[in-house]
């Protein structure tokens, strides 16, 4: 769901897995690299320290671009809470932030919300919330087949 007025998006996903299998997914760079990559062929690096403080940077790769992402982590509190910030193109350079929380509902299974506010418009928005659904769409495959 696209807030428009307030240029945030929120996302909610169930998946196969348990919050420690989905949180993990978000902290370690080689999971990260198979599952983020929003761009249909393309490629994604990643250097994570996933701690409070820590940076990350992130470089989307497709359509004979490199799109670079960065920011620090402001929350990390396993498994069930990710925030940071999330600087790129898409939102004009500015800071940007993404929470993601994680509530497991049943043997084996886990809610994911995702928040990123602070977008600088709702084409931001738009193009955000395409995006993150495809990464968890792709996260959703890659948790499921290690749970199993």
């Amino acid at each position: 769901m696209v807030d428009h007025t307030q240029r945030e998006v929120r996302i909610v996903r169930t998946f196969s897995a348990t919050p420690e299998e989905v949180f993990d997914a978000w902290i370690d760079a080689d999971a990260l690299m198979h599952w983020m990559v929003p761009i249909p062929g393309g490629k994604t690096k990643a250097e994570l320290d996933p701690r409070v403080g820590g940076r990350y940077r992130i470089e989307m790769i497709g359509n004979g671009e490199t799109y670079p992402h960065e920011g620090e982590y402001l929350r990390v509190e396993r498994p069930h809470l990710l925030e940071f910030t999330w600087i790129s193109n898409a939102t004009k350079r500015e800071r940007s932030v993404v929470t993601v929380e994680l509530r497991a509902i049943g043997e084996g299974a886990t809610e994911l919300t995702l928040t990123h506010k602070r977008l600088p418009s709702a084409d931001s928005a738009r193009s955000h919330e395409e995006g993150w659904n495809i990464g968890l769409t792709r996260l959703a495959d890659l948790v499921a087949r290690k749970a199993s």
